[in-house]
């Protein structure tokens, strides 16, 4: 298996999404957060309900997932917890969406 590191930055997360292919960007706030600002082609999966919804995310398992939240405390957490259930390709977007914002789209609110 590859060392793949557990951080990935908003650019090249950014460059991620806009090439497609078999990736999936998940963010795993709670639903009021993804009410107030989202990311756009992101899957809602929250923390909190994780363990009860991870097989939605089978069809992912050998592909490149990349897990964000507010700051990258709980995608992180997520990342790691995804890892040690053999989901090999999950990263967390170090910064969160408040960083996104910053770097990557000045239009989305910050909370």
């Amino acid at each position: 298996m590859r060392d793949l590191p557990l951080d990935l930055d908003c650019r090249t997360t950014k460059a991620k999404l806009d090439a497609g292919g078999d990736f999936l960007l998940v963010d795993c706030r709670e639903p009021d957060e993804y009410a107030t600002v989202r990311i756009e082609g992101a899957k809602l999966l929250p923390m909190s309900e994780l363990a009860d919804h991870v097989a939605e995310l089978e069809p992912f398992r050998n592909h490149s997932i990349v897990v964000h939240c507010h700051h990258g405390g709980r995608s992180r957490r997520v990342a790691m917890w995804l890892r040690e259930q053999a989901f090999p390709n999950v990263q967390s977007m170090e910064g969160g969406i408040d960083q996104w914002a910053v770097e990557i789209d000045s239009t989305l609110p910050r909370y």
